[in-house]
Formats: structure tokens, sequence, C-alpha cells
């Protein structure tokens, strides 16, 4: 046989064909050996795992003229004329193509006749998401109460986008991508079969390329043959597929590692000359600097080994750099990788980025690293200690402002006030009061007061939505910088822009505390120059108080919105303690006194 139609030739016509579903082999199967075959079915999985081949065999299954069969035997006339497309009763529909209301409404209404050639009629609707809302409510009915004669087989790699009326409706089979210990042992029967020539390091390579989907597998040998002839090398494979040989990548690696630039330039230009696109090179060198770190922190597991040609000239590289380096350069080449997309010109940013890695710092890859890896939440690079003696400087604060209240001081500015000795702030409002109190932040750091009024005006400018556009860049240039820093400013967003400052909002008070040290600021504000160029201040403000002035809600002073009393209402003492504020903004001015009616 010749082998230009691999695909065709070894399409599965059996269940028995079929490479890693056995799950759902076995229960189809059983429910026609049982007869028990459902009315609708739903087949989702990655594309190439066997869906539509699966519902064409469970079809000439159950109207073979020697069953229904948990085998067709492919060689009765509904069993030939299926596999060829000639029987009527079985029909296959493409959803992307045939995907409006009336192909379903002309499915609906030919289901009530009964087949004509072959036991059942059969159903096939490839790509079933895409069909659209109407077209799904056409066929709600139908699917859930047709004919005995018919059964429906939708198949997709979307199952999240089909009505869960619809799903509900079906069995639903999940197909998973197909191993590659499976997939090397169909192709190395097929190479048997088909009178071809290759070793299993190539074998390997195809299988590996095509991601668990045997249909690409196959596709991919036949390219591979149609160009090698009867003996196929792994050479010809990774020229026929646009892919790096091993040497390649261990001469890329190298000048990475030597921060040889000069080296970089000839070798990406060889690349590019030798007809290798920017995006899957790219590609390429992640899994390549990834089999790298896995070997460096897990040696004795066997994943890598797969993908290694030449395992101890991959041991000895592996050796020559640090896990904290290989995670900075495998996060550098993901970032680019999203980049490159959507790049005009793809040579010059893969250039770019391979020169990023010559140009990562040691120290800095080692710190990031080790911060990635030792946390996944929020705060990842945040010492464990130094929360811990923010929190006990704040109850220390809070224990003083307690003693300080019994004694007739008032929060507000340390003047007794009338009544303020009797009074007790309320628990919710403690670490505000020991703000109030002590006129700076929890943490020890007096903060300058912030007029909002400049602020709130400019909230509304062109200029600041350009900055607002820009901030991502920001938070990534602080990440750049130091990542403990970045796990700090992102709880916070800008909310304005005025006389080269920008104002960042915080949800969180020790969030704004600690972007607000001295140290941190100073990175921040060099990003913030180098990213926007003439705003190089960071002002911070907590959410709430900006939202209040945002809303008109008063006169800002300092960093407390001041309500102003109406006209009507009893003025207050100057410097009444935080909590009456809170309760200001809560209830208003007025005093309202309930009487009991006698």
């Amino acid at each position: 046989m010749s082998h230009i139609a691999l695909y065709r030739a070894w399409r599965p016509q059996t269940f028995q064909d079929m490479v890693g579903q056995q799950h759902i082999i076995q229960t189809l199967q059983n429910a026609i050996r049982e007869n028990r075959v459902s009315h609708a079915y739903l087949f989702n999985g990655p594309r190439g795992t066997g869906k539509t081949s699966a519902a064409k065999i469970l079809a000439k299954a159950v109207n073979c003229e020697r069953g229904p069969a948990a085998e067709p035997c492919n060689e009765c006339d509904a069993c030939i004329g299926i596999t060829a497309g000639h029987i009527m009763d079985v029909v296959e529909i493409d959803a992307a193509s045939n995907r409006g209301i009336d192909e379903i409404r002309d499915i609906r209404d030919k289901v009530r006749y009964a087949p004509s050639e072959v036991r059942f009629k059969v159903y096939i609707i490839d790509e079933v998401h895409m069909l659209t809302a109407e077209a799904f409510n056409a066929l709600l009915k139908t699917l859930e109460e047709p004919p005995g004669h018919v059964i429906f087989i939708l198949a997709t790699t979307e199952p999240h986008k089909l009505p869960a009326t619809i799903i509900s409706r079906c069995q639903r089979f999940d197909f998973r991508q197909v191993s590659l210990e499976e997939q090397t042992e169909r192709l190395l029967e097929i190479c048997r079969a088909e009178g071809i020539e290759a070793d299993e390091d190539t074998i390997g390579y195809i299988a590996r390329l095509s991601e668990g989907g045997m249909r690409d597998a196959i596709s991919l040998l036949e390219q591979v043959s149609a160009f090698g002839g009867d003996r196929i090398t792994l050479e010809a494979a990774v020229d026929v597929t646009g892919g790096m040989a091993a040497d390649h990548f261990y001469q890329l690696a190298e000048a990475v590692k030597d921060r040889n630039v000069a080296a970089v330039m000839p070798l990406v230009e060889r690349l590019m000359q030798a007809g290798k696109s920017a995006d899957k090179c790219l590609e390429n060198l992640i899994y390549y600097f990834r089999d790298l770190l896995v070997l460096k922190l897990a040696p004795q597991g066997g994943a890598v080994t797969e993908r290694v040609i030449d395992p101890d000239r991959f041991r000895t590289m592996a050796d020559a750099f640090t896990p904290g380096r290989l995670f900075a350069m495998i996060d550098t080449l993901n970032r680019y990788q999203a980049e490159l997309k959507h790049a005009s010109q793809p040579q010059t940013l893969f250039e770019v980025a391979l020169m990023k890695l010559c140009t990562l710092s040691e120290e800095r890859s080692a710190g990031e690293g080790s911060e990635r890896g030792a946390s996944a939440g929020e705060a990842s690079g945040a010492p464990a200690a130094e929360i811990g003696r923010m929190r006990q400087q704040i109850e220390a604060l809070e224990r003083k402002l307690e003693q300080a209240l019994r004694a007739g001081v008032a929060a507000g500015g340390g003047q007794p006030s009338d009544g303020a000795a009797s009074r007790q702030p309320p628990a919710g409002g403690r670490s505000s009061a020991v703000r109030s109190a002590f006129g700076g932040s929890a943490g020890g750091a007096a903060r300058s007061s912030v007029k909002l009024d400049k602020y709130v005006a400019a909230a509304k400018e062109p200029e600041f939505n350009m900055i607002r556009m820009k901030w991502n860049d920001v938070l990534q240039g602080v990440k750049d910088a130091k990542i403990t820093v970045h796990a700090w400013l992102k709880d916070g967003e800008p909310v304005s822009a005025a006389e080269g400052a920008v104002l960042v909002a915080f949800k969180n008070t020790m969030h704004r505390e600690t972007t607000e040290k001295p140290a941190n600021r100073e990175i921040i504000e060099k990003v913030i120059h180098d990213t926007l160029g003439g705003h190089s201040r960071l002002v911070t403000v907590m959410l709430k108080d900006w939202q209040a002035a945002a809303e008109g809600a008063g006169e800002q002073k300092g960093e407390a919105l001041q309500l102003e009393p109406e006209s009507a209402a009893p003025p207050e003492p100057a410097g009444r303690p935080e909590w009456v504020e809170e309760a200001v903004k809560l209830f208003g001015e007025d005093l309202v006194v309930v009487k009991d009616k006698e």
C-alpha cells in the first residue's frame, strides 16, 4: 500500500482501532450488547482524539446487518455504505458551516420519518458548539423526546459553550489526549505495515509535536514520510515540521550561559534563513529551559529524558545554570511569547528576548526564582517576620490609644473634649483611631496630608486616561525591580494625576503603609518616571476616602474627609474623635430624638 495517504488508510474503522479511549469504548460496547443505546450522546475532547471516528463506528455498530454488534463487520452493505457516506439515514453535519435555525428545523422535520435503508437514523453534528442560540432552542425538544429510531451524536472541542439544557439531555463522554507511549506504539505499527524505516527518536519527536492528538500524529508522519521516502530521520522530521535541532538548542543555551550577545545574533539569523519561525523557536526554547529546570530540581524523574537526545550533554548544560536564573529566563520568554503573536517584526522581538536572557543579573534571577517558588499568594515575597512586627506595633499603639482615651484625651489632637473621657472608641474603629491619635500610619511612618480637590478635578482629564492605560507597564517595571514591592503596590489602583504626581488608592491599610516606606517609594517613583515621563511622584490615599471625595461628600482635610455641618445642624467642637466622624458619615449631622408616646 502506498504511504501517501496514511491518514485515510489508518483511520479507525472499528472500536478496536481506537487508541487511548478504552473507557469510552467499553461503555459503548456494553450498551450495544445490552440493547441500551441512548438516544443522544455528547463526545467532547481535544482535537484529533477520535470523536467523529467513534461516532461513525457507533453508527455502523447499531446498523450492522449482523448486529447490533459490539464491533461492526465492515463487510455488509450497511457498514460499507456508512463508511463511504452513501447511506442517507446516517447524516454528518458540520455545525461550523450549518449553524442556523433553518438547518436544525430541517432535521426536526425529518426525524419523524422512519429510516429507509438501515435500522437507526443517526445524526452526527460535529463542532456543535458553533450552533446559534436559536438553533439550540430548536434542537432542544427533539433531543428531549426523539423517536425511538433516531440517535443524535454531538461532537465538540468546547463543551462549556453548550447550554446546560443540551448537555443534560445527552450521555457525555470525555475523550482524553492520547499518551505519548500509545502514540509511539501506533506510529511504529504504521511504519512497519507501510515499510517505512524510522527510529524511536524520530517517532517520539513526531508524537510530541501532535500534543496528544492521534490524527495530528498520523498526518505529521505522512508529511515527513512524503519528504524522506521509505526512510525518515530525526533531522528530516525537524526540517519538515519547522522545529529546532538539538544542536541549535545547545548553541543558543551556550551563548545565553556565557552572556554572549555577539554569538546570539548570527544563530538567530541562521535559524530564520533556514525557514524557522520565531514563535516556534521561542516555544521550543521554553520547553528546553523547562527541561533543564526539571532536571535541576528533580534529577531522578523520568519526565525530561523523553525529550532529551544526548543526556550527558544535557546534564552538563543544566549544571551551568542556577534554578533562580532558569525561573527568570522562562518567565521572560513566556512574556515575550505573548507579545510575539501580535508583533510586526517577530525576528527582532525574538532577538530582543535572547538579549534579555543574556543580560539578566544572577543575583536578581536567584532572588526572583526563590520568591516565586516560596509563595503562591498575593504577598509572595513579603517576609513573615516583617508582617509579624507590624502587627505587634499596631496592637501596642491601639493599647496606648485606649489608655489615652480613658484618661480623657480626645483622639483627634490630644486636647480634652467634652464627653470624650466617658466614651470608648468602637471596636471596629481601633486601627483608624490609632492613626488619627498619633498623626500617621500604624507602623510609625507619618504621611503628609493629601488635598484631594485638585485630584478630583483632574480625574476626568485625557492625560490621566493615558496614565491608566500604562499602569500595567508601571506594575511590570516594579516587579522587575523588586517583586516584594510589586506585591504591595498591586493592591492599589491609580485614580488621578495632577502636578507631576500620580494618586494611587488602596483598599488595604497595610499595603498602603508598606508602599509608603522610603526605600519602596524610591523604587516605585523611579519606575513611574521612566514609564510615564512627566510624572515622577507617588501619592497614596485610602480608597474609601477617595470615593467619598469623588462623590462630593465635602471638603478634604488631611487624609480624612471632614463633613461641613449644615446650617440647621448644631456646631460640633473642633477636634472631635474620628469615630464620631465615621458616625456622621454614616448617619448625617442632623440630631433626631425619638420619644416614647405616653
